[in-house]
């Protein structure tokens, strides 16, 4: 199996320097976590025998040895998708820059809507699934990575329908209330984008519940456990945190190059204690609020004046950002200021660094600082802070952490702090510089066990494993979807055909489903088809129908064509009157349910009842989801509860609850319909979980079609109404 792994960035970057080009390694936890699982054992026991890694290099596409550069990445199993730099402002540094990652980390006031930026981003994400589908190979397992290709699943699931398809979010997925304030329809395309998967992977359970609700809220998406049932294949929501190499940072003391850099720091600590704050260049990190804590920490405890430095490293990142610009003066600012006011000749307060570090000072300053004060006011995961505690080889340090922190779920031993608090920061320190060591080896032993048991390694085979499980869990779908030879021979058989019927629902078949039920109107587009079919002479066609027989009469009673209406109570046979298919019936239930269903109508604004000749319905497409939701399973339970000595159907269906008497069906009315006529040729059409008795009801000849990507009997399915017509057109063409 070949693992092919998309992100936005290669893990090695093209770099040219006097004109020469050269590759580097890139930076990040993503790239260097990846690399260690590729390479470990725990790959080939999840049966990955190869590995390509596709991305941008870093390089614009308007550069001459592009070639050259495509066969030196090829050597390295990565496959470059080349963008030119005016892509690249909007793409990367616009849209995803300065609109996902703010928002997404909870600073809309920071947050761009840039239509320009947004088109720019579809633009990008398509490049991607042009360029991948050009290298996919039978057995292929493709794992896409973070918000910057949060559209290219459903892309990739448009043009392979079976691919194993999983995407990990490295970044918060906010709430639904933060997430909404996106444009309508970018909410739209993101969460059906990413819903094109067979597996999303959260850091949190939170993240995973935020998306969660936004995928019911926004594309009325469902939940089972965590599973989707969406466009015909299964997608599964779930908790994977991200760890690190474990064992690399906990042996790191005895590399000779770490030994060396810790020799040089203890000379220039001079015996204090040290708290050591990392971090990139990002407003997200709290970096000034830090230094704020820091400094009313000083202030109140003058007894550790000269005895403490605060080790800034601040990592450059994203210079070109005006926020981040006055971010660093403000940093710069504040460490002068609190430098000027509290330092003296022989004691500098904080030691500030605005630089990248190499790893073995990095991990040198893990293994000799006293305290890591990691204050993030938002951080999809934070793995600074894992690989502080897994430096400690004798657990003598304490981790100061913001709750805002992914990190935070699994490091509960540390000091976790609300990093927009001042004195909490404050008192925080003081707590871990004082902190007897016995404690310190209590908290740093209980989390270092959990890292050990949930590092990199595991973090990686446990998704592609969980992919693998939910995209073999999928295929067990009874859905088969309308190929190109099936429908050129289903159009050859309508062709041939002596007498035909063309059976079709009218709601989510002809027509999209609308917020209320009058105005799904047949535009002018399904006039015209049902005109070219009735003035066939060769084909009737039956419209069966839930609607009452006063609206079908209205809408379509100038057709030369069949109706039944309220899912077969009354059939029309084209010139004739309305005539009950069924004699008899007891409605006298009917006034005892209305009653019960305006309770609802109360309690979920936006629901309404409808009530017909025979049955009576509950509509909620216009009701928040969430409690249409909750109310829906309540609603069920109080029907089944009354009607349980009572000879009728509770019927759900999309977006409404119907209930009707038992025996009454679209099948039983096809039957009916059927025994009085003879066709060679049958064609029927359906969406609903109505439809599936009609084509229960037909024989094995028959042509059926599920309208929508979900299980069904019919012997095929389309995606939806357009497709529908679509095929309609082409028969009478």
């Amino acid at each position: 199996m070949r693992l092919v792994i998309i992100s936005n960035r290669l893990p090695v970057t093209v770099v040219e320097e006097k004109g020469a080009i050269r590759f580097m390694d890139s930076v990040g936890g993503l790239s260097t976590g990846i690399r260690s699982f590729i390479a470990s054992d725990k790959a080939r026991a999840e049966m990955i025998q190869d590995c390509l890694w596709v991305g941008w290099p870093g390089v614009d596409l308007k550069r001459r040895n592009i070639q050259d550069i495509t066969s030196q990445l090829k050597d390295m199993n990565c496959w470059p998708v080349f963008f030119s730099n005016r892509v690249i402002d909007k793409f990367y540094h616009g849209f995803c820059n300065r609109t996902i990652w703010p928002l997404f980390h909870y600073f809309p006031s920071l947050t761009s809507y840039n239509k320009d930026h947004w088109n720019t981003y579809i633009h990008a994400n398509r490049v991607f699934a042009e360029e991948i589908s050009r290298i996919l190979m039978p057995g292929d397992l493709v794992w896409i990575h973070d918000y910057h290709l949060m559209l290219l699943p459903q892309m990739l699931r448009e043009r392979f329908h079976d691919l194993p398809i999983g995407f990990f979010l490295h970044i918060p997925f906010p709430s639904y209330e933060v997430f909404q304030i996106l444009p309508k329809d970018w909410q739209r395309a993101i969460v059906d984008g990413l819903l094109g998967s067979n597996l999303i992977g959260f850091h949190t359970y939170d993240y995973a519940r935020n998306f969660l609700r936004a995928a019911l809220r926004i594309v009325g998406a469902e939940s089972h456990l965590g599973n989707i049932l969406y466009k015909g294949h299964l997608v599964r929501v779930d908790v994977f945190p991200m760890g690190i190499d474990f064992d690399k940072f906990h042996s790191s003391r005895q590399n000779p190059a770490v030994q060396v850099e810790m020799e040089a720091f203890k000379a220039a600590f001079r015996d204090r204690k040290t708290v050591l704050s990392i971090d990139r260049l990002d407003y997200t990190k709290g970096i000034v609020k830090r230094l704020e804590g820091y400094e009313a920490f000083l202030k109140k405890n003058p007894s550790w004046h000269g005895r403490v430095i605060l080790v800034l490293v601040v990592v450059p990142s994203r210079v070109r950002v005006e926020h981040y610009q006055q971010m660093k003066r403000q940093i710069d600012e504040k460490v002068g200021d609190i430098n000027g006011k509290f330092g003296k000749v022989d004691w500098t307060p904080i030691l500030y660094t605005y630089r990248y570090l190499p790893e073995p000072q990095l991990q040198a300053l893990y293994n000799l600082c006293d305290t890591a004060l990691i204050t993030p006011l938002r951080d999809g995961m934070n793995l600074v802070a894992k690989e502080y505690i897994a430096s400690k080889v004798d657990c003598r340090g304490v981790l100061i952490l913001s709750e805002m922190a992914g990190a935070s779920k699994e490091a509960v031993e540390a000091i976790l702090i609300n990093p927009y608090n001042i004195e909490e920061i404050a008192d925080a320190i003081l707590k871990a510089l004082e902190m007897p060591e016995d404690e310190q080896i209590w908290r740093c032993r209980m989390i270092q066990s959990r890292l050990k048991r949930n590092d990199i390694f595991k973090w990686a085979s446990s998704f592609v494993r969980s992919l693998g499980a939910a995209a073999e869990e999928g295929k067990h779908l009874e859905i088969r979807p309308l190929t190109s030879v099936k429908r050129g021979e289903i159009i050859e058989r309508y062709r041939n055909a002596a007498r035909r019927l063309v059976v079709s629902d009218y709601d989510g078949t002809l027509v999209p489903f609308a917020e209320y039920p009058g105005l799904a109107r047949p535009d002018k587009r399904v006039r015209s088809l049902l005109r070219r079919i009735v003035d066939d002479p060769k084909t009737d066609i039956l419209l069966i129908s839930g609607r009452d027989k006063k609206t079908l009469e209205e809408w379509f009673g100038e057709f030369d064509m069949y109706l039944v209406a309220e899912h077969g109570f009354w059939l029309k046979l084209k010139e004739n009157s309305w005539m009950k298919i069924h004699k008899n019936v007891d409605t006298s239930w009917i006034p005892s349910i209305q009653a019960i269903l305006e309770r609802y109508v109360d309690r979920v604004p936006g629901s309404f009842i409808e009530t017909k000749d025979f049955s009576v319905v509950w509509h909620f497409r216009m009701a928040d989801p969430e409690l249409a939701s909750q109310k829906f399973s309540e609603l069920i339970d109080d029907l089944m509860s009354y009607t349980a000595n009572i000879d009728v159907q509770i019927l759900p269906g999309n977006r409404v609850i119907e209930i009707r008497p038992s025996g009454v069906n679209k099948g039983n009315a096809l039957r009916y319909f059927l025994s009085r006529e003879t066709y060679d040729f049958i064609l029927a059409m359906g969406d609903d979980v109505t439809d599936e008795d009609m084509f229960r009801a037909l024989p094995d000849s028959a042509c059926t079609i599920k309208v929508g990507m979900i299980e069904s009997v019919a012997k095929y399915n389309i995606p939806d109404c357009s497709e529908a017509l679509g095929l309609l057109e082409e028969l009478v063409e």
